[in-house]
């Protein structure tokens, strides 16, 4: 104790420094306590009171609890209750504008107690969509926050920087809640960089997809302190562009804050995410630790950070970044591996050139395109394959069973492949030695894999590290084994440090091959009617055979014989056509541990349509049936004979949106649904739709003002008639946004309390039509002026028999519906 005492300085700094280290995040108890409790309330859409003001007094409370605890400490904590209004428009799904109106954010501010100048900003989301608890999506990134904000609070070391954790409450919605903060908040102009906590899946690893734009120093801030790192610039490069479905609040930071970030995910299991089976017990207490480590080194890292306080003179370029199965993480200027990459590309032309300058070394190009050839003949055959088993109604047979589609596809791949070199051995080469076909089918590999690494880098995409990685590592590894293969050929010795030398490049890109149908097969059972999910899922499959296999082909060669292994994929590729044909090989499943639901969006719905004169046209009361796959209603005719092709929809093309209450803006995913007679529903919050002025302008618009009370979900359709156009309204930016069909496509929600919600739009139309307008709820076409719609979607019912009717569901139990439509008063116009 008297050595201490006389070191005491010294100790007090070894442990300053050290708690720099070693700050780790607390053991997931309390996390998996705020999961259960968040959750417990069941679905939490925009507007209802469980996400409102349940899970919003709740948060509240856990961080007053914090705020007094760590009271006497070297920070000081604001907490600050935001309720936006807004609009904005939007690309995602083709276009569409959001109009927002007191949607809630929870805003913490945790800095020095002397104040900070600059601010990191991490958020993540409470609410979710109307049928799912959202454990993964996204209470248990909240319930980390919590904890990470807990543990910096009482950190002895003061921060360098504040931090701003944003609990966001109408992230489902579009982003909404995340525009508000960044858009009009006053503690946003000081964030300097973010990240985004999210979900693609329910549990697993949590992935970083999406960095920057530029800004490499947070890729490096990640690198550094990432406990256990899972980043993958393939990831990101795949998700901006567009393949997959889904966005997430890093896009609102990005574009209308111009901050950089960070965008993590939960990727696994995507088939119950956003269904009532994302449930807490299904979030494994290691992905609870694991995401509270990463997730709190690199938030101190960066809050640490001088680069946070000008990082404009490290915001240019961009980064190459992979882990290396989530043990490290690769990363280095994009810069860099540009020079990487050519220097690797010349390096394998030299030795090709070299080769090819040598006698008796075969023609590589006849060689090439008999690989190419090989290839595409493979693809055609498995694409046919895929095309027979949608004919036979048997599509999605592997969305329950995975492993089904790699025997069947994968199969037939691979043995084509074979037997098309087999022929080509047999057939072509007929008198040419065995190891110097070997030899020409692996420069065949390194050329075609060269040639894919100088097109991605003049593309300037930074997955060009892939087949960078494809082409190094075989070309040292032949190089080294040049002198056993020419003397012994394909040796036993050859072939185990043959397969040693592909070790890190295959492993990682096999990993690459994990983590694509991961994400893509889930996403097949919610990518609509449209799509043709096995010739998406027998094309994924050729084309990783084909990769994979590249650097194997001049193994063909080099067998003498290759009868036994087409026999045994013939055999398991015949015994599982067979099952798949008998329907043994059913696509979903309500097992406990691992359901596989198939997805239906069903509203009920009461359509009334009007029509100049405002007077009733037509009405109707049904059931909308949406499948959100690609087999439709057939695995549900055989259980309910009602619902048939016979009451299948067909598209009124003079009406917005076909005629029919759509959500969101994806009738282009979805153009397969069905409309089962029900009897008419009575809302608990009917819609009140009036119009408050018309106008014309001097510069030769009609401007009409509207008024709508409601409930916290209703969507406004807008179609223009031949001859007419909406010149500005009072969304977004005042642009009209439309979506891919020439229709205009508004989604409006509102908190507590929310005021009317009132609207103008400016129409454009000859000079003979001025006094034409028609209008829907639903309208009847005109030749000139205006289709308009607006429907309404609350997210929760009472205990009433319309709402019992609707869902099918005992008393007690509350679920999303879509209510009636009631007609618009006569009007005017």
């Amino acid at each position: 104790l008297k050595q201490l005492n006389k070191h005491s300085t010294y100790y007090q700094d070894v442990l300053r420094r050290s708690e720099h280290h070693c700050l780790i995040f607390p053991l997931p108890p309390q996390s998996r306590r705020h999961l259960e409790e968040i959750t417990s309330v069941g679905p939490r859409p925009v507007g209802s009171p469980e996400n409102e003001v349940l899970t919003v007094d709740y948060l509240l409370e856990q961080i007053e609890t914090i705020r007094v605890e760590s009271a006497a400490g070297p920070h000081q904590l604001a907490v600050d209750v935001q309720r936006p209004t807004g609009t904005f428009s939007i690309d995602f799904l083709g276009g569409f504008t959001s109009y927002y109106d007191r949607v809630t954010n929870i805003a913490v501010r945790l800095e020095p107690k002397g104040g900070a100048q600059h601010l990191m900003l991490a958020n993540c989301h409470f609410d979710t969509v109307a049928n799912s608890p959202g454990a993964s999506d996204d209470a248990v990134s909240c319930a980390v926050m919590l904890e990470v904000l807990h543990s910096l609070a009482n950190q002895s070391t003061p921060l360098l920087h504040g931090v701003v954790f944003l609990f966001n409450g109408a992230e489902e919605n579009i982003l909404q809640a995340s525009h508000g903060f960044i858009t009009q908040h006053p503690w946003a102009k000081q964030v300097r960089a973010f990240i985004n906590l999210e979900a693609a899946g329910v549990g697993g690893k949590e992935v970083v997809f999406q960095t920057g734009p530029e800004n490499p120093w947070l890729v490096q801030a990640y690198v550094h302190a990432a406990k256990h790192p899972f980043a993958s610039v393939v990831g990101q490069e795949v998700f901006q562009s567009g393949i997959i479905p889904s966005d997430t609040d890093f896009r609102i930071y990005r574009d209308f804050g111009n901050i950089p970030g960070i965008d993590l995910a939960f990727i696994e299991n995507g088939f119950i995410y956003h269904t009532k089976h994302d449930t807490s017990d299904r979030i494994l207490t290691d992905s609870i630790q694991r995401a509270g480590d990463n997730i709190l080194a690199v938030l101190r890292h960066l809050v640490m950070s001088e680069k946070l306080a000008d990082s404009s003179e490290y915001r240019h370029g961009n980064m190459v970044f992979f882990d290396l199965l989530g043990v490290v993480v690769v990363a280095y200027p994009a810069r860099v591996g540009t020079i990487l990459n050519y220097m690797v590309a010349a390096a394998s032309f030299l030795y090709l050139a070299k080769k090819a300058s040598q006698p008796g070394n075969g023609d590589l190009a006849c060689a090439t395109g008999v690989a190419l050839l090989s290839w595409f003949v493979t693809l055609m055959s498995v694409l046919i394959v895929a095309l027979l088993v949608t004919l036979l109604g048997r599509s999605m047979f592997w969305y329950n069973h995975f492993y089904a589609s790699i025997c069947l596809y994968g199969t037939a791949a691979s043995g084509k492949i074979i037997l098309i070199h087999t022929l080509a051995k047999n057939l072509y080469y007929g008198g040419v030695r065995l190891v110097g076909l070997g030899d020409l089918y692996f420069d065949v590999s390194l050329l075609l894999w060269c040639c894919s690494l100088v097109w991605l880098t003049q593309q300037g995409l930074c997955s060009a590290y892939v087949p960078m990685l494809m082409v190094a590592f075989p070309l040292l590894t032949k190089l080294l084994l040049a002198k056993e293969f020419k003397h012994r050929g394909a040796s036993m010795k050859y072939s185990v440090l043959y397969l040693l030398g592909l070790t890190l490049p295959y492993v990682h890109f096999m990993f690459l091959i994990w983590v694509v149908f991961e994400i893509f097969t889930p996403i097949m059972g919610r990518s609509g009617t449209e799509i043709p999910p096995e010739v998406v899922m027998a094309t994924l499959v050729t084309l990783a055979t084909i990769f994979i296999s590249s650097f194997f082909l001049h193994f063909i060669y080099l067998a003498r014989s290759t009868k036994w292994i087409l026999a045994g994929l013939g055999s398991v590729f015949v015994f599982t056509f067979l099952l798949m044909s008998c329907g043994l090989l059913f696509p979903y499943s309500g097992s406990a541990d691992s359901p596989r639901p198939k997805r239906v969006f069903l509203q009920h719905t009461t359509r009334t349509f009007h029509n100049l004169r405002g007077q009733v046209e037509s009405q109707d009361s049904g059931l909308w049936i949406n499948s959100f796959d690609y087999t439709g209603i057939q695995h549900i005719t055989p259980l309910i004979p009602e619902i048939n092709d016979s009451v299948r929809t067909s598209c009124r093309e003079d009406r917005p949106f076909c005629g029919y209450p759509w959500f969101l803006p994806v009738k282009f995913l979805s153009k397969k649904n069905w409309y089962l007679p029900a009897p008419e529903v009575s809302p608990s919050a009917p819609v009140e739709f009036s119009l408050l002025s018309r106008e014309e302008t001097s510069w030769g618009t009609i401007k009409m003002t509207f008024s709508v009370k409601g409930p916290c979900h209703m969507s406004l359709y807008l179609m223009p008639h031949r001859g007419a156009s909406l010149s500005t309204w009072s969304f977004g930016d005042g642009t009209p946004q439309f979506d891919l069909s020439g229709e205009y496509f508004v989604f409006y929600s509102h908190g507590l309390d929310a005021p009317t919600w009132i609207f103008w739009f400016e129409i454009q139309v000859p000079s003979a039509a001025l006094g034409l307008l028609s209008w829907r709820k639903s309208s009847a076409g005109s030749p000139r002026g205006l289709s308009l719609h607006l429907g309404s979607v609350p997210t929760t019912c009472t205990d009433t028999e319309e709402c019992r009717a609707a869902t099918g569901k005992p008393r007690g139990r509350r679920r999303g519906l879509q209510p009636p439509l009631p007609p618009l008063p006569a009007s005017p116009l």
